[in-house]
């Protein structure tokens, strides 16, 4: 079974058991997580749809934290000696998917 969830304003496809990196979460080491806005279940059945998804929710703990890769940036404006360098490294909180619950009396794992 897997779902699609919504978190950080992108998409993730999880199962049970996935260790998945989402954008930084509030919450200590150990701490369990629920993602709410669940798009889509696929188990023995297709759940989609918004009355379908009612109650359907996606738990999951935090295992840690990560850090993605040092983006490097370079902006200039022509024959004024304008120029700046920036950097940014974005960083993200391990999560352990435990279960996914689909709406609406589906089965469960």
């Amino acid at each position: 079974m897997y779902a699609v969830i919504a978190t950080g304003g992108k998409q993730e496809r999880v199962e049970v058991g996935m260790r998945v990196d989402v954008e930084r979460l509030t919450g200590d080491g150990e701490a369990t997580v629920e993602f709410s806005p669940v798009l889509l279940v696929d188990g023995d059945t297709v759940v989609s749809g918004g009355a379908a998804l009612e109650g359907a929710l996606v738990t999951g703990r935090i295992v840690g934290e990560a850090k993605g890769p040092k983006i490097t940036g370079f902006t200039y404006k022509s024959k004024t000696r304008s120029r700046r360098r920036f950097g940014h490294r974005q960083k993200y909180t391990t999560v352990e998917i435990t279960e996914i619950r689909a709406g609406s009396g589906a089965a469960q794992a």
